[in-house]
């Protein structure tokens, strides 16, 4: 087996990181801006790693002062009309998720895809895709790709678990809040006082 040195890892993943975001179209991240300012509140779900990516979006949007709620908490109010969903999903069609996008859209919320393939069970209901990463490793089961690749560990390329899906995704959303301030005028001051005070 190869020896890197992890700093020669980090820059190999930052390169790629690089490539993948000159890729994204301008036109699909306008409007998933505009998704955003226009919903009620906003939910998020992933499962795994982009479950994380979701949790830490929801976190920075109540920051900036909108509500925020992530799917599966106790806390979580009753979606409704005029709601948004953003969902992080690399393949699109993980099936515990996917059940839940088709519930949101029956509801009458809308519904918005940060993936890597928009041709995929949620994709093909949501209001608009934002395409992450467009080579991935193959998987036998696309639908169930999130239990395979986390528990039998099927992955050949060199970031873990074969995708830089998640990393690029965690650091879309933060650039997506980035831009959020400059639209919304707010400072990073403003971002401080709702931070929490009880940790």
């Amino acid at each position: 087996m190869e020896r890197h040195r992890v700093q020669e890892m980090m820059l190999l993943m930052a390169s790629n990181i690089r490539k993948i975001a000159n890729t994204i179209s301008d036109d699909d991240v306008a409007k998933f801006l505009k998704e955003i300012l226009k919903a009620k509140r906003v939910y998020v779900i992933g499962a795994g790693r982009s479950g994380l990516v979701a949790k830490a979006f929801a976190m920075r949007l109540m920051h900036l002062g909108m509500q925020a709620y992530v799917i599966g908490e106790t806390i979580t109010p009753a979606l409704s009309t005029g709601d948004l969903l953003v969902i992080f999903s690399g393949s699109g069609k993980t099936k515990t998720i996917a059940d839940i996008a088709e519930t949101a859209k029956e509801i009458g919320a809308h519904i918005c895809l940060i993936t890597s393939n928009p041709d995929s069970r949620i994709g093909r209901i949501s209001d608009c895709n934002v395409i992450i990463e467009h080579q991935r490793d193959a998987v036998t089961d696309d639908a169930a790709e999130f239990e395979i690749r986390q528990m039998m560990g099927e992955h050949k390329s060199f970031a873990p678990l074969g995708t830089l899906f998640e990393t690029v995704s965690m650091i879309f959303a933060d650039a997506v809040i980035s831009r959020l301030m400059e639209i919304t005028k707010t400072d990073e001051s403003s971002l401080k006082n709702r931070h929490t005070n009880i940790e």
